[in-house]
């Protein structure tokens, strides 16, 4: 049976509405490790329906220590009032949001996903050659 291990961080992130206004945002971070190329994030906006975003778990770990990412999700490090941030810029057809969090919260949260699920093993916790054998394994027939 494959792992069910699912990694969670609840977190304040700070919707940056320009230069000198932000406002905050209570999120949370998920990480299953059936789904182990994810990361997850949940943005609870006050509103009865929370917004959530999924993209590359290994977009965000590059995203902490250089600019990465186009198109919907772009991600990079920075300082913000002296303070070591990544800023998340998402992009969808209802609008567009730049995020800003701890980097530090962000970079915990991360080493806890890979202790989980090591770079490189991913293919291996999607259980891919256990379904494959299962596929073509000689099926019994039930006697009427």
């Amino acid at each position: 049976m494959k792992k069910k291990t699912v990694v969670e961080r609840e977190l304040q992130v700070k919707l940056v509405l320009s230069p000198e206004r932000s406002v905050p945002v209570p999120a949370r971070l998920t990480y299953r490790a059936d789904d182990p190329y994810a990361v997850h994030i949940t943005f609870h906006t006050g509103s009865d329906h929370p917004v959530d975003w999924t993209f590359a778990r290994d977009l965000l770990v590059e995203g902490v220590f250089r600019p990465c990412g186009g198109g919907d999700v772009r991600v990079w490090p920075t300082k913000s009032a002296g303070r070591s941030v990544v800023l998340m810029a998402l992009s969808s057809p209802d609008g567009e949001a730049l995020l800003e969090a701890s980097s530090a919260v962000v970079s915990g949260w991360l080493e806890r996903t890979l202790k989980v699920v090591p770079p490189g093993s991913e293919t291996e916790q999607l259980g891919i050659d256990d379904g494959l054998a299962e596929l073509l394994s000689p099926t019994r027939t039930e006697d009427a």
